[in-house]
């Protein structure tokens, strides 16, 4: 069921390593972007995919992982993600590509979850390196960085308490997301 998917799909930042993820899976995870909708069908997105330990380990250091966990550097080395997909802008396509950033994130970590893997969308990315790491050429963007693995952390969402949405990790490492209430969120119904 799609709830059970959506609920399942949290920011995972912390990964079983020992539990590799191949090329081909990803792929499949890329394909429900493909079919995914997009603005004018330009389908201006590429995707890197990289499952190399050595390029694995490269891109890690470029990366942000949660902005609210100040003292947090990121998953120790046994957690880290092991692969990534760097989702690409072609420039000789579009230079808008209006919402498909989204649905084709969602799409792709959705596959992934209902594969028993996960991810995190990171947007705080040091482009410029990782792309030089990627030998991107110059009409490619990064949009974003996608972290996958097989989660080895639990999320736990919880209703946020009026205007505290910041998550946070109790004593135990449990990773606490506050989400708004559906009340605070439908404006008007009419």
């Amino acid at each position: 069921m799609i709830r059970d998917l959506i609920m399942k799909n949290r920011s995972y930042r912390r990964f079983d390593n020992s539990v590799k993820i191949e090329n081909s899976q990803i792929e499949k995870w890329i394909e429900l972007a493909r079919f995914s909708a997009s603005g004018r069908n330009m389908q201006p997105l590429k995707y890197v995919i990289c499952t190399d330990e050595n390029v694995t380990r490269k891109i890690f250091p470029f990366l942000g992982w949660a902005g609210y966990l100040k003292s947090w550097r990121g998953p120790a080395e046994n957690e880290q993600p092991v692969a990534y997909v760097a989702v690409l802008l072609d420039k000789s396509l579009a230079e808008n590509y209006y919402c498909d950033d989204g649905i084709a994130l969602q799409s792709i970590l959705l596959g992934a979850v209902e594969d028993g893997f996960g991810g995190c969308i990171i947007g705080s990315v040091n482009k410029g390196k990782v792309a030089k790491v990627l030998q991107l050429p110059e009409n490619l963007d990064i949009l974003y960085v996608i972290a996958l693995g097989k989660p080895s952390e639990t999320v736990v969402l919880e209703d946020a308490e009026t205007g505290k949405i910041e998550y946070w990790r109790d004593e135990n490492e449990v990773h606490h997301v506050p989400k708004r209430p559906l009340s605070e969120l439908i404006f008007k119904s009419i």
